[in-house]
């Protein structure tokens, strides 16, 4: 892939797993900056955009997920997945923080857990189109708490290209995620095309997954994009201790 569009050159080691995405909802939330603070472990610091925090729901697919030189599993490369994510940076490098990301593949729930340091949690899922629309359903399993997500949403406009320097770009041009674990904080990085995004509408009647410690909606109505499909690279963890600052920033106003 040509990196031109990324805010810094991706890594010159090679890539560890390839995934591709498909028929992804945004929902994203303005959120209190404080109470969001303080759920973001040091040396990660909160992104804000015009002085805005942000929390965001996304379901989607994953297939073809396979490690570098090796084919996809058939039993565990296709399956659906839905994430809660905010804004973070270190070091010049925003990025995705998760609070929480559920799968319908233990094998990948375990894996993920132990390779990056994520909070994965198995869950079932039930996941079927009809012509443009994604009906949706996810419901944790073993929790001590009623985790679901319940909708259906669709494309509403032609795909388009968020510019620089617009909330748009802000929320979806992330090339990086970020973990911690054991007191220390790690970066993911992440390589795709620009995004291609569509507005979108969705009806979700049930959706306690981003009920986070002490964070209100701050509006009913999220903001929605929808994307049909991003293929992805992404490569193991950095320790962000040794990271130098990025050679370029990301354009935030």
């Amino acid at each position: 892939m040509n990196d031109d569009h990324r805010p810094w050159p991706a890594p010159a080691r090679p890539w560890r797993m390839k995934q591709v995405w498909h028929d992804l909802l945004f929902m994203h939330w303005p959120v209190a900056v404080e109470p969001l603070r303080q759920l973001i472990p040091p040396p990660l610091q909160l992104d804000l955009y015009e002085r805005q925090a942000w929390v965001s729901v996304v379901p989607f697919t994953m297939s073809g997920i396979r490690l570098h030189f090796t084919p996809p599993v058939p039993f565990a490369s296709t399956f659906a997945e839905l994430n809660v994510r905010t804004y973070v940076t270190v070091n010049g490098k925003p990025g995705v923080f998760f609070f929480s990301l559920d799968a319908a593949n233990l094998l990948a729930v375990k894996a993920a857990r132990w390779a990056y340091h994520l909070p994965y949690f198995h869950a079932r899922f039930n996941v079927e189109r009809q012509n443009d629309t994604i009906h949706y359903q996810c419901n944790r399993l073993n929790s001590s708490r009623d985790v679901q997500f319940q909708g259906s949403y669709r494309p509403v406009s032609e795909p388009f290209n968020a510019q620089p320097g617009t909330r748009d770009y802000w929320l979806a041009e992330r090339y990086c995620l970020y973990a911690y674990h054991q007191g220390k904080a790690y970066r993911c990085e992440i390589e795709h095309p620009p995004w291609e995004l569509q507005h979108a509408e969705a009806d979700v009647p049930l959706n306690t997954m981003a009920q986070i410690d002490g964070i209100e909606f701050l509006v009913e109505r999220p903001l929605l994009h929808f994307s049909r499909i991003k293929e992805v690279l992404t490569w193991g963890l950095d320790d962000v201790a040794a990271d130098p600052p990025a050679g370029a920033s990301h354009l935030v106003r």
